[in-house]
């Protein structure tokens, strides 16, 4: 599952988390510092992904008329070109390789910024900060739909995509993160 901006600043918390309830990982700063510059981390990941999508589209809409003629997918073509642009944007389009960079990165940056100590491997720490990506976006899509089917029951039905229900789909899933020691 691919990280949406929506998702940042959970990914970010419980990767933090996690790593302080690690008896692996001695946290020199407050956890403040760790998850502001994990968000900065996968915030500069996705915008990269953002522009390459921009420029995707900036080039399909120079060629709309000939793919018309040509009868090509539109859809199909977008992600041929996203392929081929992608090492260009250093973007990583498959997610495992991806999530196991970014949590290469988090951890190069709080090594780097002396924010941890730890006595173990490189890896087993980077393996935790992937496992807690992973965790979030397996959980996250379960969470999705419990919290749907609560608004689904509500007396008030609201119409999904308006202000009002994305006020209350937030507000629940907060409250169900929460539940769950997100």
């Amino acid at each position: 599952m691919r990280i949406k901006h929506t998702h940042i600043p959970y990914i970010s918390n419980k990767i933090v988390l996690d790593m302080a309830n690690s008896s692996l990982v001695d946290i020199k700063f407050p956890l403040e510092e760790l998850r502001q510059n994990t968000e900065a981390i996968l915030k500069e990941d996705l915008d990269k992904e953002k522009a390459l999508d921009e420029r995707v589209k900036e080039l399909l809409d120079e060629q709309e008329e000939e793919m018309d003629f040509m009868q090509v997918d539109r859809k199909n073509m977008f992600w041929l070109v996203k392929r081929k642009l992608a090492p260009e944007y250093g973007v990583i389009l498959n997610n495992e390789d991806r999530h196991n960079n970014l949590a290469h990165l988090i951890l190069q940056d709080f090594f780097e910024n002396d924010f941890i100590n730890f006595n173990v491997s490189e890896n087993r720490i980077k393996n935790m900060i992937f496992a807690s990506i992973e965790d979030y976006l397996k959980n996250y899509a379960k969470i999705e739909e419990e919290v749907e089917e609560k608004i689904n029951n509500y007396k008030r039905k609201l119409i999904k995509g308006s202000s009002e229900y994305e006020l209350v789909f937030e507000k629940l899933y907060a409250e169900e993160l929460r539940k769950r020691g997100l």
